[in-house]
C-alpha cells in the first residue's frame, strides 16, 4: 500500500510546467523549424519529416540516443532498484541497458548499407520475407512502442502527482500535447533538436543533485558521511541475499536477477524501437557510429550517477526528519512507482529540489515520446498505409498520415495509462514485463540484417513460438512460486526472469529447427537495396570510411565494451563479495561525478560546436540582411503521385556554399 505523503509543491505548480513550460517550449521548437525553413532552405517535405535529411551529425545523434534512452524508468526506475539492492543497482541497471546501444551501432551500419533509404526497419524485413513476417514484426515494434510510451506516461504522472497533487489523470492527459504540438510541425529534426535541449538540462540537474548529496548538502555533505549512514541502515534493516545484508556489495541474488531482466528487457526496446532506427537512417553515414558509440557511454553515467545519490541517499536520510515519509520507511509501492528520486530530492533540496526533479523527470519524459511518435507515425505511414492502401501517395498525403496518426497514438496510449493507472500498474511493473512481451523478436530481427541464411518460415514463426513459450514459462513460474496470478505475484523476481530469458533465447531454438527443415536461406540483399531511390554509397566512399571498415571497428569496439559492462568491471566484484571501503565508496562517486561531466561535453557542448557553422550562417542571415542561397528542392512539389512523389530521396540543386547542417 502506497504511503500518503503531503505533495512539497500545489497543483498550480504541475500545472504551470506541464502547460507552462511544456507549450512555451512547443511554441520555442516551432518558431525554430520556422526560422530554419527560411533562413536555412529547410523545405519540410515527407522525407524531411520522417528522416531529418539523412545528414544529422554524430554530435546530434548521440544527444538524441542519449535523451530518447533517458526514459522516466531511467531516472525512476533505477534509483528504485538502488533503494532496494544498494550500490549494485545503479551499475546493474546502467550497464543492462548501455551494452544495447554500442551494440546497436553494427545494426546501424547494417541498416546504412543494406537499405540506405529505408525509413523504417520494417521496411527492410517485407523486402526480405514479405507480408507475413512483416505483420509478425510490426506488431511485435508497435508493443515495444506502446510498452516504452505507457513507462513514460504512467511514471511521469505518478511523479507529477505526488510532487504536486496535481491529478494523475490531467497529468496523463496534458503531459502529451506540446510533445505532440512541435513534433507535428518539426517532425524528426525537431526530436534532434529538442533531445539535445531536454537532455543538457537534466544532465544539469543531475550533477546539481550529486554535488549536494556528496559536497554542499548540511544532512550529507560528502561521501564519507553517506557511506557511515548506509552502515548503519545496514544494520537496522539489512538487505535479504545481499552478502552480509550490506548495501555496498555487488554480492546480491535481487540485484543479479534483475540484471538478467535489465538486459533481456532492454534488448527488446533498442532492437524492436523504431525509433532507435530513424536515428540511424538520420544520421549521415559515416556519423552513425560514433553517435551510437559515444551516446551508449555518455549515456551510461546518467542512471549510474543518479541513482547512486537519489537511491543511496534515500536510504541514508529515510530515518531522518527531513524525509518525506519518516519514521516510516517508502513501501514497496512507492518504491515500485518510482517515488524514491522525489522524495529524496525534496529530503536533499526541499521545494527545490521538488521543481527540479518536476521539471527533469517532465523533459525525460517528453524528449523520449517525441522519439516514439516519429516512431510509430512512421511505422503506419510507410509499413501500413503507403504499403497496403496507397503505394503511389503523394507527399503531402504522407505527412498528412503521419500527423494524423501522431495524434490517435497520443490519444490512445493516455487512455491506456489511465485504466492501468486507476488498476495499480506501475511503470516498474512495466519496465520488468517489457521483455516477455517483445524480446523473443530481437534475434531474429537482428538475423535479417546481419544474416543471409536466416530463411522467411524461421523470421515468421520464431518471434511467435517464443512469445508463446515466454508467457507460459511467466505464468507456469508465477503459480508455482506464489500460487497466484496478481500484479504483486506476476510481477516478482523469479516469474519476470523466467519469461524475460525464455523470450529471448527460445526463437534461438525456433531457427535453428525451421532452418533444418525449409534450409538456409541464401539472401542476395537486393530487395532491401531496391527500397532506396537515391544511392548513398558516394557518401560513404568520400567519407574515407568505407562500410567494412565500420563494420571491423564497430565489431571491435562493441566487444570491449559489452566484455568489459558486463563481465570486467562488475563480476569480479559480485564474486568476491567484496564490501566497499569508505575508501574504495569514495572513489566509486568521485569517478561517477567525472563520467557525468564527460557526458555533458559529449551531448551538451559538442554538438553545439559541431553544428556552429550552421548556427553562424543562419544568424548571418537573419540579422545581417544577408539572403539565403536558394535550393530548388524537387520534393516540394507534393502535389506529384509516384515515387518520387512519395518522399523519395531527391537529388537537388544547391549553392556550393550552403551545406547540411
Amino acid at each position: 500500500m502506497a504511503t500518503t505523503v503531503p505533495p512539497a509543491l500545489n497543483q498550480g505548480v504541475g500545472y504551470g510546467v506541464v502547460l507552462g513550460v511544456g507549450l512555451a517550449f512547443a511554441i520555442f521548437m516551432i518558431g525554430l523549424t520556422h526560422i530554419l525553413k527560411r533562413f536555412n532552405n529547410e523545405v519540410q517535405t515527407s522525407e524531411m519529416f520522417t528522416t531529418a535529411g539523412r545528414t544529422m551529425k554524430s554530435g546530434l545523434v548521440a544527444a538524441a540516443v542519449v535523451s530518447s534512452w533517458t526514459w522516466a524508468a531511467t531516472l525512476l526506475q533505477s534509483t528504485g532498484i538502488c533503494y532496494r539492492y544498494g550500490v549494485s543497482g545503479p551499475f546493474w541497471y546502467a550497464s543492462g541497458a548501455t551494452v544495447q546501444i554500442i551494440l546497436f551501432a553494427t545494426l546501424a551500419i547494417a541498416l546504412k548499407k543494406r537499405a540506405p533509404n529505408a525509413h523504417t526497419f520494417l521496411e527492410t524485413i517485407k523486402a526480405r520475407y514479405g507480408p507475413a513476417a512483416h505483420y509478425t514484426f510490426m506488431v511485435f515494434g508497435l508493443i515495444a512502442n506502446t510498452m516504452v510510451s505507457l513507462m513514460l506516461i504512467v511514471g511521469g504522472s505518478a511523479t507529477i502527482n505526488a510532487l504536486t497533487g496535481m491529478h494523475r489523470i490531467a497529468a496523463i492527459f496534458l503531459m502529451p500535447i506540446p510533445v505532440v504540438a512541435y513534433t507535428f510541425v518539426g517532425g524528426l529534426k525537431a526530436t534532434f533538436i529538442t533531445d539535445y535541449i531536454h537532455g543538457f538540462a537534466v544532465l544539469i540537474i543531475i550533477i546539481t543533485f550529486a554535488l549536494t548529496a556528496y559536497q554542499t548538502s548540511d544532512v550529507l555533505g560528502s561521501p564519507s558521511a553517506v557511506y557511515d549512514l548506509l552502515v548503519k541502515a545496514a544494520e537496522d534493516h539489512p538487505v535479504e541475499g545481499n552478502k552480509d545484508g550490506s548495501y555496498l556489495t555487488f554480492q546480491s541474488s535481487g540485484g543479479g536477477i534483475f540484471f538478467v531482466i535489465n538486459i533481456v528487457g532492454n534488448f527488446g526496446t533498442v532492437f524492436l524501437d523504431n525509433g532507435y532506427y530513424n536515428k540511424a537512417i538520420a544520421a549521415s553515414p559515416v556519423h552513425a557510429l560514433p553517435g551510437y558509440i559515444m551516446g551508449g557511454l555518455a549515456w551510461f553515467a546518467i542512471p549510474w550517477l543518479t541513482a547512486t545519490t537519489m537511491g543511496l541517499s534515500a536510504l541514508a536520510l529515510e530515518s531522518n526528519p527531513v524525509f518525506p515519509t519518516y519514521p516510516d520507511r517508502m513501501s514497496e509501492a512507492d518504491v515500485s512507482a518510482g517515488l524514491v528520486l522525489p522524495y529524496t530530492a525534496v529530503a536533499l533540496l526541499g521545494k527545490g529540489g521538488a521543481v527540479a526533479t518536476l521539471i527533469m523527470v517532465f523533459l525525460a519524459v517528453t524528449s523520449s515520446f517525441n522519439s516514439e511518435l516519429i516512431a510509430v507515425s512512421s511505422i503506419f505511414t510507410y509499413d501500413v498505409y503507403r504499403t497496403y492502401f496507397n503505394p503511389e501517395a503523394s507527399g503531402k498525403r504522407l505527412i498528412w498520415m503521419s500527423h494524423t496518426v501522431m495524434v490517435i497514438y497520443a490519444a490512445i496510449i493516455c487512455c491506456i495509462s489511465i485504466g492501468l493507472s486507476e488498476n495499480g500498474i506501475s511503470m516498474g511493473y512495466l519496465y520488468v514485463l517489457m521483455g516477455v512481451l517483445i524480446s523473443a523478436a530481437v534475434i531474429p530481427a537482428a538475423l535479417t540484417l546481419l544474416w543471409s541464411g536466416q530463411n522467411r518460415w524461421a523470421a515468421t514463426l520464431a518471434p511467435i513460438g517464443g512469445f508463446c513459450c515466454a508467457i507460459i514459462a511467466w505464468l507456469v513460474t508465477a503459480s508455482k512460486t506464489c500460487g497466484a496470478l496478481d500484479v504483486t505475484c506476476t510481477g516478482s523476481n523469479d516469474p519476470m526472469l523466467a519469461g524475460n530469458v525464455t523470450a529471448l533465447l527460445s526463437p534461438l531454438i525456433f531457427i535453428a529447427v525451421l532452418t533444418a527443415i525449409f534450409g538456409v536461406d541464401k539472401y542476395d540483399w537486393v530487395s532491401m537495396a531496391q527500397i532506396r531511390m537515391a544511392d548513398d554509397h558516394d557518401l560513404i566512399k568520400d567519407s574515407g570510411l568505407d562500410e567494412e571498415a565500420q563494420r571491423q571497428i564497430s565489431a571491435s569496439v562493441c566487444a570491449v565494451l559489452t566484455l568489459s559492462f558486463l563481465v570486467l568491471w562488475p563480476m569480479p566484484l559480485y564474486g568476491t563479495g567484496y564490501i566497499f571501503s569508505k575508501k574504495f565508496f569514495t572513489g566509486w562517486v568521485v569517478v561517477g561525478i567525472i563520467w557525468i561531466f564527460i557526458s555533458l561535453i559529449i551531448v551538451g557542448i559538442y554538438p553545439a560546436w559541431e553544428s556552429r557553422e550552421t548556427a553562424t550562417r543562419v544568424f548571418k542571415v537573419m540579422f545581417m540582411g544577408k539572403k539565403p542561397s536558394q535550393v530548388m528542392n524537387t520534393q516540394v512539389m507534393e502535389g506529384e503521385s509516384g515515387p518520387q512523389g512519395s518522399g523519395t530521396a531527391t537529388p537537388e540543386k544547391r549553392d556550393p556554399s550552403v551545406k547540411d547542417s
